[in-house]
């Protein structure tokens, strides 16, 4: 099994822009996902997928796919192997990773195991890189500055642990192996340092959004941390601002 990347709604009419249609050199390429944004996601063969944003889109493909070699040094997410853009669009290539979206149908249909998988991922994922090293910022005033957005919603509270957060920590993010194992973390445009209750609080939100209620307090424990009311309503409020 490959990655997947989501279960956004996808038009059969919609068609494959022509740079991404070039990149397959033949391959079958397959729409996957389209964002609302217009950025689309598509495998192409059996050994890559590829990204794609239109122009103006104000989604950062290159700074995806710089994000992406840095992390790759230090934990499991695809190898990059081409991006680049032209008058249409931006597009970002990857390896596949053997693993599928922790919201395929197997998963729903087992939230116990894709909950458990995917909380005990990220606390991998913030363990495995060097903070200091890091050279992307994701701190609530770059996040504030980035969406142009002037005040966020109230005073931050205080820093409980600075980790290179995902940016993006939604369970559809987390890949899960046919064995029922941690295989990667896919789309970390957004990857950077910050308090883990950046990731934490988004993470545990997005299994009721997928799995419907119920399933946050496991995905925090299979983390390895008790809920925070405090940091979690503060950093769900400013994913919505910015």
């Amino acid at each position: 099994m490959n990655e997947t990347t989501g279960s956004g709604f996808v038009d059969p009419s919609t068609p494959v822009p022509e740079a991404v249609q070039t990149l397959g050199a033949g391959d079958p390429v397959t729409t996957l996902w389209i964002n609302g944004e217009g950025g689309m996601t598509f495998r192409v063969g059996a050994t890559r997928f590829a990204k794609w944003v239109p122009a103006g889109s104000g989604l950062d493909l290159v700074a995806e796919a710089e994000r992406m070699r840095w992390a790759s040094r230090y934990a499991k997410v695809p190898r990059v192997l081409e991006s680049g853009a032209d008058a249409s669009g931006a597009w970002l290539v990857t390896s596949a990773l053997l693993g599928e979206s922790a919201i395929t149908e197997r998963w729903k249909a087992d939230p116990a195991t894709a909950v458990r998988v995917a909380g005990a991922a990220l606390r991998e994922f913030h363990e495995a890189f060097p903070v200091e090293e890091c050279p992307y910022d994701w701190s609530v005033v770059a996040r504030l500055e980035r969406a142009h957005v002037e005040h966020g919603p109230g005073d931050p509270p205080p820093i409980d642990r600075l980790v290179v957060c995902h940016g993006d920590a939604c369970v559809p993010n987390t890949l899960i192996d046919e064995h029922g194992n941690y295989a990667g973390h896919v789309d970390l445009g957004d990857l950077g340092v910050a308090d883990r209750w950046a990731d934490l609080a988004v993470g545990s939100w997005s299994t009721e959004w997928n799995y419907g209620p119920g399933w946050e307090d496991a995905y925090l424990e299979s983390y390895g941390v008790e809920a925070d009311a405090e940091r979690i309503r503060y950093y769900r409020a400013l994913w919505n601002l910015a």
